[in-house]
């Protein structure tokens, strides 16, 4: 976040960039902040990026669907542009889930009429180097490629 920041400072001046997630934080947490936060912070973009918790967590894809919902809704309803930004579940969870899953962006992005960035993670995936021991969250050096990755996505939004 803070490398996007700096970048929106460098050529978006008079922007900044609030930082509202939590992290292990599930849509369910993030639609029950999203009212307050919007009035906290009074954005003009609005960058969504949960799920990947619920999904860890085997939450109902229904669940999770309606939180997501809840924060583009609320975030329109404010006045921001939202861009929703997706994650992928591992195959372990099984076809239904995983394909039910990545879904849930993609039909949300399309009802709402939002941009949709499919997989943040996408540019790293696929290089365990770039990922804690953990194999979930990425080490310090693999978020420059995350925000080159999101920047296409988010700069649009910023005009």
């Amino acid at each position: 976040m803070a490398l996007t920041g700096a970048r929106v400072g460098k050529t978006h001046p008079g922007w900044r960039v609030v930082n509202a997630s939590i992290s292990g934080e599930t849509t369910a947490g993030g639609a029950a902040r999203i009212t307050g936060e919007l009035q906290r912070v009074r954005p003009k973009v609005v960058v969504i990026a949960l799920g990947a918790n619920d999904g860890l967590r085997g939450l109902p894809l229904a669940q999770t669907r309606a939180n997501l919902d809840r924060m583009i809704v609320a975030a329109q309803r404010s006045g921001a542009k939202v861009l929703l930004v997706g994650m992928r579940m591992p195959p372990n969870y099984g076809r239904a889930y995983t394909q039910g899953f990545e879904a849930a962006y993609r039909d949300l992005a399309k009802a709402h009429a939002v941009p949709l960035l499919p997989f943040l993670l996408d540019p790293i995936a696929n290089d365990r180097a770039m990922f804690q021991d953990d194999n979930l969250h990425p080490v310090a050096g693999a978020q420059p490629k995350l925000r080159d990755h999101v920047w296409p996505s988010l700069a649009p939004l910023l005009k």
